[in-house]
């Protein structure tokens, strides 16, 4: 997946251009999983992006770099953290914790819509909060809130 585009993007999930994208081969446990995946929108800092991704059948291991939230369209999968398998189908929307790794079975297709971002330190996040009510009260006007 190429993330290296200086502009955000914009598109809808059925005009995205899906191209490879493959797993890992380590990470792979059993089969042949073929994932592909298109960026439908980045954030102008690139701290975030949007991507439409999807994978045929197989098993794999899937460590999270990032903080991602996906919301399934199509198919299923059972995911597996290493507290019990949970199966994931279209409308279900899980976030994956950046630093964590979960295996992924596909038994034979699935596709999703998965927001990714940058995991922001707890401070960070304490001190843009208090910059953005400060913010709100020396303009007179409220702020609406975020990262809450």
């Amino acid at each position: 997946m190429d993330l290296d585009a200086d502009t955000a993007l914009s598109s809808t999930v059925e005009a995205a251009r899906l191209e490879l994208s493959p797993i890992e081969p380590s990470w792979i446990l059993a089969g042949a999983p073929r994932a592909r995946c298109a960026v439908l929108s980045r954030s102008r800092d690139r701290s975030a992006c949007t991507v439409v991704w999807d994978c045929t059948a197989g098993e794999f291991n899937w460590s999270y770099v990032d903080d991602e939230t996906v919301h399934i369209l199509e198919g299923e999968a059972i995911v597996d953290d290493g507290s019990g398998p949970r199966t994931i189908r279209p409308g279900d929307v899980v976030l994956f914790e950046a630093g964590s790794t979960w295996r992924w079975w596909v038994p034979k297709y699935v596709k999703k819509v998965a927001f990714l971002r940058l995991p922001i330190p707890r401070p960070t996040i304490m001190g843009i909060r208090a910059f953005r009510k400060l913010k709100g009260v020396l303009s007179g006007k409220p702020q609406q809130a975020a990262l809450a």
